[in-house]
């Protein structure tokens, strides 16, 4: 049983997304909350295994709860139900911590199936946002790189980036590599430091670039 807990300031929708969800085989509504601050307050007596965050809330937003989450209850997957379909946003929540993000408009089908996703560790973008992130990518991929992040990476930190490019999560590059977690997260900040990259899109650019990936 997947337990979803829910976070979005608009009661109307967390009442609606509740009623639906919880006629979905092999789902459980575990809890709902108007911002982050409650989803904290709540989730030491809620265990949960995906939240599906809004992002503009009153008191602790979506960013700043995904990271919270992302510190203090890493097992939690972190799904963002927004109407915001900026690149801009999909790339600050994926950096934040979240596992997926949804658009609003999406279906009751695409949601489940992201839930679904999220929980078994895999990163699920809806088609809209994934194609928005793509077309996004595509045109930074026709700007230059800045030559001073052509550093040299080392052999490992190489087959890191290659598998971040992959879209594998850092849990599922720690287990095709036979490491933990931790060490991951510490080769991914590395590969940042030494590229000069800001975030997920700009790595799999570099890798690109220096023909790591397809």
């Amino acid at each position: 049983m997947i337990r979803v807990f829910l976070v979005d300031d608009h009661t109307v929708l967390r009442t609606g997304l509740h009623s639906l969800l919880a006629d979905q085989p092999g789902l459980s509504v575990v809890g709902e909350a108007s911002n982050g601050l409650e989803l904290l307050e709540q989730l030491p007596n809620a265990p949960t295994d995906v939240v599906l965050l809004d992002i503009n809330m009153p008191g602790m937003d979506g960013p700043e709860t995904a990271q919270q989450l992302q510190e203090h209850y890493p097992e939690v997957q972190v799904l963002v139900l927004s109407m915001l379909a900026g690149t801009e946003y999909i790339s600050r929540m994926l950096d934040a911590g979240a596992a997926g993000y949804l658009l609003k408009s999406a279906g009751l089908d695409e949601i489940v199936h992201g839930i679904r996703t999220v929980a078994a560790g895999r990163p699920f973008l809806c088609s809209e946002a994934g194609f928005a992130a793509l077309h996004k990518l595509r045109s930074e991929m026709n700007e230059p790189i800045n030559p001073e992040a052509k550093t040299t990476l080392s052999k490992r930190e190489t087959e890191v980036l290659q598998l971040i490019a992959e879209g594998l999560t850092n849990g599922e590059i720690g287990d095709k590599l036979f490491t933990s977690k931790r060490t991951i997260e510490t080769h991914r900040q590395n590969i940042i430091a030494k590229t000069q990259m800001k975030n997920t899109a700009s790595l799999i650019r570099f890798a690109v670039s220096e023909g790591l990936v397809a």
